[in-house]
């Protein structure tokens, strides 16, 4: 019974990626995509941290929860990642190749993804009023990871679950201890 649902899902992240991936050769898209898949890696997210604190000193607690969910985000990521092994779309299914050169070996979870709903969740608890777009703003790079073709559907959304996961424990542990 597991052994089928899990080849339904690796089934139905097989079809899902092929077709967003299908529409790469449109260069403004991959300029566009490549953007913002960078906008998620990890000094753009501490330099955000940094210009935040300096901004508004006031929110200097999310900031510090920042700094406790990156250390256990990565630390997650790395245990998962190592263990899983699961293969990225350019090395399993045929025709496909990478838009960018990854970062790693293998796929799952997106580290990208999960950095960028870790600071969409801090930044929407400390400005509400940001919400909307920086959600979306995260959304968006996980989508360009999918579609710069080093990651599975799937594997954006538990890049996704550990972003959230790792904001809400980093903003519990920096409340608990100050």
């Amino acid at each position: 019974m597991v052994q089928i649902l899990i080849q339904q899902v690796t089934r139905w992240d097989d079809q899902l990626f092929t077709r967003i991936f299908g529409n790469v050769n449109r260069k403004s898209w991959k300029k566009l995509f490549y953007a913002l898949s960078r906008s998620a890696d990890s000094y753009s997210c501490a330099l955000i941290g940094l210009v935040w604190a300096a901004v508004n000193p006031a929110t200097v607690i999310y900031v510090l929860a920042g700094v406790a969910a990156f250390a256990l985000e990565l630390s997650l990521y790395s245990l998962i990642k190592k263990n899983i092994k699961r293969p990225r779309p350019f090395n399993k299914l045929k025709g496909i190749r990478y838009l960018i050169i990854p970062p790693d070996e293998f796929s799952f979870p997106s580290g990208h993804t999960g950095a960028a709903f870790l600071v969409a969740t801090l930044v929407s608890l400390a400005f509400p009023l940001l919400c909307v777009p920086v959600l979306l703003w995260a959304a968006l790079v996980g989508f360009s990871r999918i579609y710069l073709g080093v990651h599975y559907p799937t594997d954006v959304l538990a890049g996704m679950a550990l972003g959230l996961f790792s904001a809400q424990a980093g903003l519990w542990a920096v409340r608990f201890f100050t």
